[in-house]
């Protein structure tokens, strides 16, 4: 089964950090997390996002398309990444996800994805 694993940090810290110039090249530090479930085989996708600062947030009420600025809830934490992983259970799933280095200063919220 794929589960989605929502990395949330704190915002302000987040909209203070400078973001990386696209045209420089990745960076190729060892996240040792990732090294390993990618050595496992149950990576199937992740990257980090950008500061919530340049969200943008889309509603249709009554036609009308209203766009706001921000995250969509008004929060301390907010989503800063993401990891799609294949686990055979939710329980290996929190496992994996509570050896996420985010989880002891913020959340990770894991989803099974829908119908999967």
């Amino acid at each position: 089964m794929k589960y989605l694993l929502l990395i949330c940090w704190d915002a302000e810290r987040m909209d203070a950090q400078t973001e990386p110039d696209p045209t420089d090249p990745p960076d190729e530090d060892s996240f040792p997390w990732l090294d390993d479930i990618r050595e496992r085989g149950i990576s199937v996708a992740g990257d980090r996002l950008a500061p919530p600062r340049r969200a943008r947030s889309v509603r249709v009420r009554e036609g009308k398309v209203l766009v706001t600025d921000g995250p969509f809830a008004e929060t301390k934490e907010v989503v800063g990444g993401f990891d799609i992983i294949q686990c055979a259970s939710m329980d290996e799933a929190v496992e994996i996800a509570s050896g996420h280095p985010a989880a002891e200063s913020g959340t990770i919220e894991v989803r099974r994805f829908w119908g999967n």
